[in-house]
Formats: C-alpha cells, structure tokens, sequence
C-alpha cells in the first residue's frame, strides 16, 4: 500500500465519521462510480425484470441478491478513486476477471446474509489474502467498528425504503382524479405488473441511488480500521511533512 499516494487524508476518525468520509468520497468520485455501476447494473435488471414470467416476486428478489455482486465494481471504482484515478467502464471491462468473477459463489452466498458486508468485502476482494487468512483479517477490521457497521447498514436499508416507498407513491399521486387505485385493488387486479414490473423498477432505482453511497460508507469505515491497525495517519503525515 502506497501511504502517501492516497487522495484521502486520514486522520483519527470514530466509524460514523468514516462513514460520513465514504459518503464525500463517493460525490467526489461519482463521475467514475455511476457510469462503471450502469454499465454493470443494466444487464443484472434486465435479467430480474424478465424473471418476472416465472413468478411475479422474482425479479425483486434477483436484484435484492446480487447486490453484493453489483457492489464489487462500485468497491473497484471506489479503491481507485482513493488514489485520484478516474475509473471508466472499459477499465471495469479490463479487470472483470477479478472484479466480477472471482469469488462469485462466496459473494453471492456467505456475504449476501453478512450484515455489514460493506465493512468486510473490501477484505475479500482488495487484500488478496488466503482463504485461511480471512476469518482472522475479517475479525481484526470488525472489532470495535461492527456495531457502528450494522447500524449504517440499518440506516441506508430505511433510506432505500423510502425512496421506494417514494417511487411507488407515484402511482397514486399521478393517477387521473377519480381514477386512482387502491392499494389493495392494484395487487389484487394485477398483481404481475405491480410485483413484476412496478416495483422492481423502483426497487432498481433505489439501488442505483443509494447503494454506491453505502459501498463508499462501509469502505471509508475499512480504511479507518486499517489506519488505526496499522498507523496509516501517521506514516502519510511523516511523508507529507518530509517529502518521503
């Protein structure tokens, strides 16, 4: 690790200021990050949404499922940003191999149920570690920071849902007047379109608002652990201050 090229200028941070570090990071580097998250996102909900011929709940269930997946390249765009470099989809298209690939079935298994996933993946993705070496790598970044971990994951889940519940609402507030729908009604009338197609469309555009801000909270939360562990602050001041 190259302490002194790094973009981030680190300091003794608790984990709700890391996190709010993570959330600067990602409107810093957004011009990377959307572009590189569409470019993966697009295929993933095309998929869900034709999911919804075999059975109407499906298509939220595939997005709700591969998002660990989708997190990967917004955790690529993100380590790079943290050095001043531009991220492109072609450059995700490069290093698909270890982007998208590698450790698939973990991904989406193990890690999908892992409430704080996005304090622990860029372990798995960005340290190269063994498969041995994980678990003791994993407990070293969680101690003290895993609670503050589980409750930004808690909030970002409340904000997700409320923008679906936002988006959703739409079909009532925009409804002709005398024509707007029961709730109970729509699902009953249709419950194909609305499960299908209505709410996973707004399931997907939450996703794509709010997810890379909670990848970049949890991987600002890692790169305070890290400082902490391994006294990153102080080296990255020493080289500032020395020209090292």
């Amino acid at each position: 690790m190259q302490i002194d090229a790094l973009a981030v200028r680190l300091r003794p941070r608790t984990p709700t200021e890391a996190s709010d570090l993570g959330v600067r990071l990602c409107q810093h580097a957004s011009r990377s990050i959307f572009p590189c998250f569409l470019f993966t996102a697009i295929p993933v909900m095309g998929i869900a949404l034709a999911s919804a011929d075999v059975a109407p709940w499906l298509p939220a269930l595939v997005l709700w499922w591969s998002k660990p997946w989708l997190d990967r390249t917004i955790l690529f765009v993100l380590s790079r940003a943290a050095f001043g470099q531009h991220t492109s989809p072609r450059d995700v298209w490069r290093a698909q191999r270890d982007v998208w690939w590698r450790q698939l079935l973990f991904t989406v298994s193990i890690l999908r149920l892992s409430p704080w996933r996005s304090l622990t993946q860029p372990v798995y993705q960005l340290e190269g570690l063994s498969i041995g070496a994980f678990r003791v790598r994993v407990r070293q970044i969680r101690h003290k920071t895993k609670g503050a971990a589980l409750m930004m994951t808690h909030a970002f889940c409340v904000a997700e849902l409320a923008i679906v519940s936002a988006l959703l609402s739409l079909v009532f507030w925009l409804a002709p007047r005398g024509m707007t729908p029961h709730f109970s009604e729509l699902i009953a009338g249709d419950a194909t379109t609305f499960f299908g197609i209505t709410f996973p469309m707004s399931y997907a555009l939450a996703i794509f608002l709010i997810e890379p801000f909670y990848v970049a909270a949890g991987f600002a939360m890692y790169l305070n652990r890290r400082a902490e562990l391994e006294a990153w602050d102080i080296e990255q001041e020493f080289r500032r201050a020395f020209g090292a």
